[in-house]
């Protein structure tokens, strides 16, 4: 895949990844990388992966990596627009029903690992 923006809270993704691809990182949570990600696609860059990628939802994980385009196009890209609405439509919705619980160091790192693979796989696919 080309050389990309990735836009993530977890710390492990911005150490792996930051020697190949430009990393924005977010000091904040889930929901402000996705709100970071639409900022993104405001100014014209494109959506290089699912920003709910994986079978962990929004309101278990604290962590989110999601890949967009170097470079803006020309204009807006209407499919990144919609997924990245519904992405944000999807984890506020869940986040308010049933808030993310106060998760121990070890676990953290687990969900940090997986968030790392997910978008590591995405990436060399």
């Amino acid at each position: 895949m080309e050389k990309t923006i990735i836009v993530t809270n977890n710390i492990l993704t911005m150490q792996k990844l930051k020697s190949k691809h430009k990393i924005d990182f977010v000091e904040g949570t889930l929901l402000d990388v996705l709100i970071k990600v639409r900022d993104y696609i405001h100014k014209n860059h494109k959506l290089l992966t699912h920003p709910l990628m994986g079978s962990i939802k929004p309101n278990q994980t604290p962590f989110k990596s999601v890949a967009i385009s170097l470079k803006a196009q020309d204009n807006i890209d209407v499919e990144s627009l919609m997924y990245i609405e519904k992405s944000i439509e999807t984890a506020e919705s869940l986040i308010k029903s049933k808030p993310p619980r106060k998760w121990p160091e070890n676990v953290l790192e687990d969900f940090r690992v997986i968030d790392f693979d997910l978008i590591y796989n995405a990436l060399n696919r």
